[in-house]
């Protein structure tokens, strides 16, 4: 790969994410802004009208959904796998080990991952990469969430929390609505239209308050071990694991591309309300993330070819 092409595939796909994240990080410092709240407008408003605009406008039928999901659950249950393993290796404490399985299991699909395949590949990638997410989505709020309440809280209650997410909700109206043939009145249509055009951005800013408020620590074995783990077995079981299930051109793309993402800036919530190491998963997720342009500008390229 020629160093100019690298050079214009960061430019040109992910400097314009880090330009508004890093508008949202400086936001962060010098404002009291709470991310929470615009995280729950991301949350119950943005994210499942543009899951459901993606999925109404994808050509993708059963078959291929299908393998997506099987695809996705593949993909976190190996970076699981392998974060576990590798953490017994090098005998992490519990609360480490747990931290280190739910950043690398549970890659940023939503905020990060959407914006760069859309920039990245266009519509066609950005529908598979919106089913790898809300496949992620589904599994963090059952197996991530059991993973991170290291015993406060059991599998029905877990699931129970699934029918919270909307963007499930999302998913499941869409295909509904699919299957029969049913189009959706033009003011219906603008009004969902005019969500998700605003949801990338807003998905952007959101990643960059959160990331305002990382938090240092001193748990080197454990965050090198996050962040390496991710960003460079993720790129490598995505590849391995698209050639199992069939995945190609721009299904693919999307999808390997999910599965190479940074930490989700998510499991930092999650972290800190079962008290799971939270500034340990913090920098993760931080480090991470900025670091990732190392591996996903080659990895794009790699892709495009």
């Amino acid at each position: 790969m020629a160093i100019n092409e690298l050079a214009a595939t960061f430019s040109n796909n992910l400097l314009p994410i880090f330009l508004v994240g890093g508008a949202g990080f400086l936001l962060g410092k010098l404002f009291p802004i709470e991310p929470r709240s615009i995280g729950r407008v991301v949350f119950y408003i943005f994210s499942p009208l543009l899951v459901f605009d993606l999925m109404m406008k994808s050509a993708l039928d059963l078959k291929q959904a299908l393998t997506i999901v099987g695809f996705t659950t593949s993909v976190i249950a190996v970076m699981g796998a392998f974060a576990f393993l590798l953490g017994k290796l090098f005998r992490l404490d519990k609360a480490g080990l747990l931290a280190v399985i739910l950043t690398v299991a549970f890659g940023n699909t939503g905020n990060y991952g959407l914006p760069l395949t859309k920039f990245a590949f266009g519509a066609n990638a950005l529908a598979s990469a919106s089913l790898f997410y809300v496949t992620t989505t589904i599994l963090f709020n059952t197996a991530g969430i059991v993973v991170a309440s290291l015993g406060h809280t059991d599998l029905k209650s877990a699931l129970l929390g699934l029918f919270k997410a909307p963007v499930v909700y999302g998913v499941a109206l869409a295909l509904l609505l699919k299957g029969m043939n049913i189009e959706l009145i033009l003011p219906v249509s603008r009004t969902i239209e005019i969500a998700a055009n605003g949801a990338i951005p807003t998905m952007l800013v959101l990643l960059g308050l959160e990331l305002s408020q990382t938090r240092w620590t001193h748990g080197y074995r454990a965050l090198g071990l996050g962040v390496l783990v991710k960003l460079l077995l993720g790129p490598l079981a995505g590849l391995m694991l698209a050639g199992l299930f069939g995945l190609q051109g721009a299904a693919r793309q999307g999808v390997v591309l999910e599965a190479a993402m940074p930490a989700a800036v998510v499991t930092t919530v999650v972290a800190s309300e079962y008290k799971l190491a939270p500034s340990l998963v913090t920098l993760i997720v931080f480090i991470g993330t900025v670091l990732s342009p190392l591996t996903l500008t080659p990895l794009i390229v790699y892709l495009a070819r």
